[in-house]
């Protein structure tokens, strides 16, 4: 009993084991990986691939076999202009005697020439194909994004955590200092339960700070496109500098719209309905196909009569109603409507690039004064620790240096932050993953 117990106490004492290191690289495999998003933009795009085999099919033989069998009587009915039965010698008897009728078939066709318009509606599944290849590449840069957005929002949670941490550190001293003044004489009661209250409020900011840094893990693994615990660490990195960020902005926007999935997408998506016209325009002329078919048929399986037949067929639409007409029409407005679109894109890729360009040097800046204004509060959080342990300065004094030493650690983080998700929208704005 005495061993076990020992053995719950050592257990208890000793240290936790570190948290694995989650980098962003291993982040974003993992989203290229398992994303649902990625997922399904690429089960889209094999969609997409199989209407283009879909498309191609009508300009390859057609080639069907039939078998039928029938047991039925035998009886004549004449008709109009036919003969007169003569093996009934004149009469028009009937029975429900029964015979068996075998039929057995095979027909093949050929689209032979129709304007262009079978060839046209293929190749635009092709463009249309190729446009959903691009918006799954879109779909990968929009995931990226998102989890690079998800990655440096835990990243400034975890440096939050630091800050608070820090800040409870800080106050517990500034308590037990107070605890030895008000002992001493030295300081007023007033001093010990200013104290007291700067503790408490610092252990509820690292409370919330905590369970932001876990809410923080909980979205990122969402955004990666994993059901896991959040017992894993950010690493502490940042986004490095961007290639070109300090450039002009049509620099950048000359490679945005080359690299843009969404421009490309739309592009292909032009073509492919301007390819749809085409082939709707096709269907105000004939067209021409060829026929064949063998059968095999009679009373008995064993002496089935064949026959052969082959021929050319030539359909002309004549009046449909205005049918090709107000379809051709659609489609030319559906083009516009595209047309539009893509204008309407290139304008939007190139407000997300200023703005990306914008924010990155803007956040360059800020983070540059946080980094000074954090070491001139730790400098003035010194000072007045140094005044409060020779009897000069007040608790409300010290208070008011930490206070602004932790907002100048909080604004440090999220000017980190603000750098590392401009530079996450530079990289998607100018389509690079």
């Amino acid at each position: 009993m005495i061993a076990n117990l020992a053995l719950l106490v050592l257990a208890a004492a000793a240290p936790a084991a570190p948290l694995r290191i989650l980098t962003l690289d291993e982040a974003l495999a993992m989203a290229r990986a398992q994303q649902p998003q990625v997922r399904q933009a690429a089960a889209a795009t094999q969609a997409a691939l199989a209407r283009v085999d879909e498309s191609f099919a009508p300009l390859l033989p057609q080639v069907s076999g039939n078998a039928d069998y029938t047991r039925e009587t035998a009886n004549y009915a004449s008709r109009p202009g036919s003969l007169p039965n003569q093996i009934s010698s004149g009469s028009n008897r009937s029975s429900w005697n029964t015979v068996n009728y075998f039929n057995l078939g095979l027909n093949a066709n050929q689209l032979l020439y129709d304007f262009g318009q079978t060839r046209s509606k293929w190749r635009s599944s092709q463009a249309s194909a190729a446009s959903q290849k691009d918006t799954e590449r879109g779909t990968m840069d929009l995931v990226l994004f998102s989890v690079r957005s998800a990655y440096f929002q835990a990243r400034a949670a975890k440096g939050l955590v630091k800050v608070a941490s820090e800040t409870l550190a800080n106050q517990q001293k500034h308590m037990e200092q107070a605890e030895g003044f008000v002992e001493a004489g030295t300081q007023p009661e007033i001093s010990l339960a200013q104290a007291k209250t700067d503790l408490a409020n610092a252990r509820v900011q690292l409370i919330n700070a905590e369970n932001g840094y876990a809410t923080a893990k909980a979205q990122l693994n969402q955004a990666v496109g994993v059901e896991s615990p959040t017992d894993y660490d950010i690493a502490d990195e940042t986004l490095p500098l961007v290639d070109g960020e300090d450039g002009s902005t049509e620099t950048l926007l000359d490679e945005a719209v080359k690299a843009r999935p969404e421009l490309a997408a739309l592009a292909n998506q032009v073509r492919a309905q301007e390819l749809t016209v085409r082939a709707l325009q096709g269907s105000y002329w004939p067209n021409l196909g060829l026929s064949t078919g063998l059968s095999d048929a009679g009373e008995y399986a064993s002496s089935l009569t064949w026959n052969w037949s082959a021929g050319l067929v030539l359909t002309v639409p004549i009046f449909q109603g205005g049918l090709t007409r107000a379809q051709v029409r659609e489609a030319q407005a559906n083009l516009a409507v595209i047309q539009a679109q893509a204008d309407g894109e290139r304008q939007q890729v190139a407000l997300e690039v200023e703005q990306a360009r914008l924010a990155v040097r803007a956040d360059k800046e800020a983070l540059a004064a946080s980094v000074e204004a954090l070491a001139n509060a730790h400098v003035l959080l010194q000072l007045a620790e140094g005044r409060y342990e020779t009897g000069v300065g007040s608790i409300i004094e010290l208070g008011d240096a930490q206070v602004a030493l932790t907002s100048a650690g909080q604004q440090k983080v999220q000017a980190e932050y603000n750098l590392s998700q401009a530079r996450a929208q530079l990289l998607k704005a100018v389509g690079r993953d």
